[in-house]
């Protein structure tokens, strides 16, 4: 990472350009990558020596946010082909994807206009002969793809991929998107112990080691001082005077009041204020959480928040404190915090991605959010140790497998039972006590009921489905997903559709369905959940219990959703001051009756017919040729 003087500010285009999709090819063991797709956030999944960083560190030099970052071939070239060195070798070629405006801005800059009598000229109109010649402007694509590539012995070069590469000027490309495209800001090491540094000493090793000379702790202070606008030289000369003295008070105050700052715009789940205190050449960094009111020295707390505190610095100092515009490649981000940190850090990803494109290596399943089954690519070592990377949540290896595994709550036993049974994921546990429940008092009296081949696997939630759903398929079992019909239930379908799990699990001769719970059941609602297979009277018979209430079922609103637990949760809120609806409290009410159930007639009016259409729904589907 550079100091801030040392690279030129972005433009502002660069925030509305994505990278879609990159490759790399010849560079340590990495042979090649084959094209790897990106989201805006990107989790890269494998076990150590994989080649994880290897790809970072390929990608990064496409437009690094140091200009002194390149390849070395003499370093980088893979040792099982040394002796055929080739600089001019292409290491990573990057896909650019172009928004309107970034398109109407490279077009005005660089765009060729064409004579009618089909000769090019460059932004002029020409005369031939004395006859003034017609010019016409290019038409502006809808799309535009930017194509970033990078070979041993050159730098960074851009150009237009396809036929609009003939509508502009090539040098006029290359300078725009060096001026806009976004910078890559690779961040390997958090470490941060936070111990004293003699002033005088860094200045002295940066003048003769420059920046990628220092040490991680001391590129930190480095950043520090320059976020703070701090010469090191000036800062020192200050504290031979009295004068000198009283003005450098107010730069660390100023320093301190701005590093605050800016670590709570970013970790928005702690209040600290952080103190720079210097004795003579001799730099100390207090932190003082706002709740406790003492600030103690930074390296006596936690290396979990001493991580959060060198990632909140770096980026700020990346990103000139926009916290924007950049493409963050972070290894094994959240190694040091424990696992609600490791949760936290992926909301700050998502929230940063909004204007920034994060990829990341992880090998910790608390890293991988099965909400988001789209964003893994799985990246494998094979035979003759070159790496190569998978899209999707399924690898032939063990190692990323267990990451994946363990972030789904299976273990490899549970995986190999599920692989020879049937496999119905369901949104969650309370989905498959229920669906238990109806099915075993059905069975007793010879009614349809749940196929014994049909295992349930709860997923945790709606939107986790998905997730489940690749992997399953992923893995070639037999299985299928039981979504809720409602808004959540369709988003979850509409992701499983657009993973292109049908088709996938053809490829993999698996068989793949996905039920929709209303339908599936035959209940006459717009909306309809788990709960839904009851009457309304028995849900609210049940809520009353649970709260000691006396709703009616007048008392439900008729606009809106119309599901159960919707329209309840409206009057606890409105009429009875409570901020949501506790399922959990209603659903242990719901367990206590279960346990008086022992017949078909002793369960609630209606749910057998719908129960039984279930029921018989889930094992058409699955023995469906």
């Amino acid at each position: 990472m550079p100091l801030q003087n040392e690279t030129e500010p972005a433009g502002t285009l660069g925030e509305r350009m994505k990278l879609a999709l990159f490759k790399v090819t010849r560079y340590r063991n990495v042979w090649d990558s084959g094209w790897v797709d990106v989201n805006d956030v990107t989790a890269f999944v494998g076990q150590n020596e994989s080649g994880k960083s290897n790809l970072f560190e390929a990608l990064y030099r496409i437009n690094p946010f140091s200009a002194d970052d390149i390849y070395d071939i003499d370093e980088d070239w893979p040792v099982d082909d040394w002796g055929n060195k080739d600089p001019s070798t292409l290491v990573c070629e990057a896909h650019f994807a172009l928004a309107a405006e970034d398109i109407e801005d490279l077009y005005e800059v660089a765009g060729l206009l064409a004579s009618d009598e089909g000769e090019d000229s460059q932004l002029t109109a020409e005369a031939t002969e004395g006859e003034e010649v017609a010019h016409v402007a290019p038409e502006i694509p809808a799309e535009l793809v930017l194509v970033g590539s990078r070979s041993y012995d050159s730098g960074p070069m851009f150009a237009v991929a396809g036929d609009q590469a003939a509508d502009l000027d090539p040098k006029s490309v290359d300078a725009w998107a060096k001026r806009y495209v976004p910078k890559f800001v690779l961040i390997q090491d958090y470490g941060l112990s936070g111990t004293q540094i003699e002033l005088n000493q860094l200045a002295d090793r940066y003048k003769k080691l420059h920046w990628h000379g220092l040490t991680n702790e001391e590129q930190t202070v480095k950043i520090v001082l320059d976020l703070a606008k701090i010469d090191i030289d000036d800062f020192l000369a200050k504290g031979g005077t009295a004068e000198g003295r009283t003005v450098r008070s107010f730069d660390k105050r100023a320093a301190s009041s701005y590093l605050s700052k800016q670590f709570r715009d970013l970790w928005t789940q702690k209040k600290v204020n952080f103190h720079i205190e210097i004795d003579g050449t001799t730099l100390n960094i207090f932190a003082e959480d706002e709740a406790v009111g003492m600030p103690v020295r930074l390296h006596r707390r936690s290396s979990g928040f001493r991580w959060h505190v060198s990632f909140a610095w770096k980026f700020t100092h990346a990103s000139k404190g926009h916290y924007k515009d950049c493409i963050l490649l972070l290894e094994e981000p959240g190694v040091h915090l424990h696992y609600s940190g490791q949760r936290d850090l992926l909301e700050v990803f998502q929230r940063l991605s909004e204007s920034n494109t994060i990829l990341y290596t992880t090998h910790l399943a608390s890293m991988v959010d099965p909400a988001y089954p789209e964003r893994v690519r799985i990246v494998e070592t094979q035979a003759n140790n070159h790496t190569t990377v998978k899209k999707g949540v399924v690898s032939s290896q063990r190692a990323p497998m267990a990451v994946v595994e363990l972030s789904l709550g299976l273990t490899g036993d549970m995986s190999g039972l599920l692989g020879t049974r049937q496999t119905l994921i369901v949104e969650g546990g309370d989905d498959a006590l229920i669906l238990h429940k109806l099915s075993g008092i059905l069975r007793s009296e010879g009614k349809p009921h749940l196929s014994d081949r049909i295992y349930l696997w709860p997923a945790r939630g709606a939107p986790k489905t998905p997730m489940y759903a690749a992997f399953a398929v992923g893995q070639g079992w037999d299985a299928g997903v039981l979504l809720d019909t409602d808004h959540e239930g369709q988003t979850a379908k509409k992701k499983i559709d657009e993973l292109v799990l049908k088709d996938l699990a053809g490829e993999q001769k698996a068989r793949f369905r996905v039920l929709m719970l209303g339908t599936a059941a035959g209940i006459k609602k717009t909306d309809a959940a788990i709960e839904d297979l009851f009457e309304d009277q028995f849900y609210i018979d049940c809520v009353n219990t649970a709260f000691g209430l006396a709703i009616k079922p007048g008392d439900l609103p008729e606009d809106g959703s119309d599901m159960i637990t919707k329209r309840v949760e409206r009057v606890l809120i409105e009429r009875y001051g409570h901020k949501t609806i506790d399922k959990r409290r209603i659903m242990s009410e719901i367990m206590s009756r279960f346990d008086g159930w022992e017949k078909v007639s002793d369960l609630p009016k209606g749910t057998p017919t719908r129960a039984e259409k279930l029921f018989t729904a889930i094992n058409n589907a699955f023995s469906a040729a």
